[in-house]
């Protein structure tokens, strides 16, 4: 069709996709605060995990459940049958080994069909398994991160893919642990031998045993505020959770979802809403070899020409990585575009001219904007809590509670502390009461840690907008108080394609200030490029209503954040604590000056000199 307009799309329809509608009721208490939940009851929801594998591997045997890919090579595919025969075979030998809730688990290596076979396994069977993120093992150094949730779980067993890779690492914390490798190298076993294991009647029992309270798995926080803590996922939490999703994404129950993702099984939205949606709902999960990297985003492209998902999840610096080869490859376009119902974005908030352009090349290719959808949860929650799931022209709305959950919003610093109640929800971190207790108020309502406000404060049913995280808000020298969450996600939107990411200093100074990575690290010596950001800094201060949200630095940082240092979590957004406490001598030299620092006028490259 013929290009549109920049604003063209606005006018075009939404592709039809059957959905939940929302039908919120609002409760008001005396001292402020607000109650919010669905009118509409939560559908009923099996009380183990894999009772799903179990139906479709008799309903549909032959249906591919995962394709990953190799070594580089073509897709690999395994059917529902095939990985409830590899479940019960691997769930024997878990039980031979005697692995249990005190003995659980571990994975360290990423996401592939062994991995998978792994978990449906320990799952059938009643053994919580841990995923953890391969960074812990493999960035060397003395594998603190590693260490702490080694200790945390206390596992019987260990697996990992690549027994070379993996294996300085269990000798370094776990020598004594039992170590299983696809290949029979470094100490390991081969996973091969706990596949010729014959499932005995054990299996049926232990299967039968698993209830709502059993754990499933262990994740581990992505450490945003702190160190990480391991949060025990139970059968109850994440079956009533894929309910509540499979409510909301009402197509799923007639079109099983085909999805190509890439986000890690060791975090809660890649291991438990994308790969669980998959499975308890019939559909395909292609595993994504790929990354929002400009070494890996070549593959995620490759394998979207060959997979048309149903539903797409990125995080905000997925999308950006993706968009300019869509701009550029009408045919990639029509592959991506083809089958697509919904695009979802976690993590962090997707800018505005990201949003525009993923809905200008959805029209461009279909003639209909796609629905783009958000919403607001954590690993103490299976993660999904607040879904937006209606047309939407800008983005940040994280929506409304879907069904089971309430959402309790308590008045705090002319916001609300939100916080949640439901069958998703933990009870409390493992071996950690005294934390636990903290996390939860009288009510029983666990606090989230972030701020919401109203997107129309005269109509709460038109969903609610991030307003920062409440653990990383600040107070300037004069005592003023600084939402760091949305501030930063303002300036973010504000600067565009500017620049990548920001992290927002001030604590106990006089004004704001800011880290800036940019998009391309040689942008930091580019005379032209600086008198751009100056200019976006001063449009930027020009809309600021006080010295809250007035921002008058700048310094460039050119190495970009670091996994490994903890600067960006599994799900890809900035943890600003951490690059703020990393980086602080950049910090000094903001507020210090130098010729690197870009100002508003008056706070130029000298020492700070609060004015305005």
């Amino acid at each position: 069709m013929s290009e549109r307009s920049h604003e063209g799309w606005r006018r075009a329809p939404v592709r039809p996709v059957e959905l939940l509608k929302p039908d919120p009721q609002i409760v008001r208490a005396g001292d402020g605060t607000i109650y919010v939940s669905e009118r509409k009851q939560l559908a009923p929801y099996p009380r183990r995990i894999t009772e799903d594998l179990i139906r479709y591997a008799q309903a549909t045997p032959d249906a591919v459940f995962l394709a990953d890919r190799k070594a580089g090579g073509g897709w690999r595919t395994i059917t529902y049958a095939r990985m409830l025969e590899r479940a019960r075979r691997l769930g024997q030998a878990l039980l031979d080994a005697g692995l249990g809730p005190q003995r659980p688990l571990a994975i360290l290596s990423g996401n592939d069909i062994e991995h998978a076979a792994l978990a449906m396994a320990a799952m059938h069977v009643g053994v919580p398994y841990a995923p953890i993120s391969p960074a812990y093992s493999l960035t060397g150094g003395g594998h603190e991160r590693l260490r702490e949730t080694i200790a945390a779980t206390s596992p019987g067993m260990v697996y990992a893919a690549d027994a070379e890779a993996f294996a300085p690492a269990v000798q370094a914390v776990m020598p004594d642990i039992p170590f299983v490798a696809d290949t029979p190298a470094a100490g390991a076993a081969a996973l091969e031998r706990l596949l010729d294991t014959r499932p005995t009647g054990a299996v049926d029992a232990a299967h039968e045993a698993v209830g709502s309270e059993t754990i499933a798995k262990f994740l581990f926080t992505s450490g945003s505020t702190g160190s990480p803590k391991a949060v025990p996922n139970t059968h109850g939490m994440l079956c009533s959770n894929q309910a509540m999703l499979r409510m909301a994404y009402a197509y799923f129950q007639t079109e099983p979802p085909q999805i190509l993702d890439w986000l890690p099984w060791h975090h809660t939205a890649g291991g438990n809403s994308v790969f669980l949606s998959v499975l308890m709902n019939g559909g395909t999960l292609y595993v994504d070899d790929g990354r929002p990297t400009r070494a890996d985003i070549a593959r995620t492209v490759r394998n979207l020409r060959e997979v048309s998902p149903t539903w797409y999840f990125n995080v905000p610096t997925g999308f950006d990585a993706l968009i300019p080869f869509l701009r550029e490859d009408a045919g990639l376009c029509e592959a991506f575009f083809r089958r697509l119902k919904m695009l979802w974005y976690a993590g962090a908030s997707l800018s505005q001219p990201s949003w525009d352009a993923l809905q200008e090349l959805a029209v461009r290719t279909t003639g209909m904007r796609i629905l783009i959808g958000s919403g607001l949860g954590a690993t103490e929650t299976s993660p999904a809590a607040l879904f937006c799931i209606w047309p939407q022209e800008t983005a940040g709305n994280v929506g409304l509670p879907i069904p089971g959950v309430t959402l309790k919003l308590v008045p705090f610093e002319g916001k609300y502390d939100a916080r949640v109640k439901g069958p998703n929800v933990m009870s409390g971190y493992w071996r950690r009461p005294e934390l636990s207790k903290q996390c939860f108020d009288e009510e029983g309502f666990y606090k989230f840690g972030d701020a919401l406000k109203p997107v129309d404060p005269d109509d709460l049913t038109k969903g609610f907008l991030f307003d920062g995280r409440t653990a990383e808000n600040f107070k300037l020298d004069t005592g003023t108080w600084v939402s760091t969450g949305a501030l930063r996600m303002a300036l973010v939107d504000h600067f565009g394609d500017a620049i990548r990411d920001a992290a927002i200093a001030g604590p106990d100074r006089p004004y704001l200030g800011a880290l800036v990575f940019p998009r391309q690290p040689d942008e930091a010596r580019d005379p032209g490029y600086h008198a751009r950001l100056r200019g976006l800094l001063e449009s930027f201060a020009a809309k600021a209503t006080g010295s809250s949200n007035r921002v008058c630095r700048l310094l460039l940082v050119e190495e970009p954040p670091s996994m490994a240092a903890g600067e960006v979590t599994d799900k890809g957004s900035l943890n600003q604590r951490a690059v703020l406490a990393n980086r602080a001598a950049l910090v000094e030299e903001l507020y210090a000056g130098s010729p690197r620092v870009i100002g508003l006028p008056g706070h130029g490259r000298g020492p700070h000199r609060p004015q305005g």
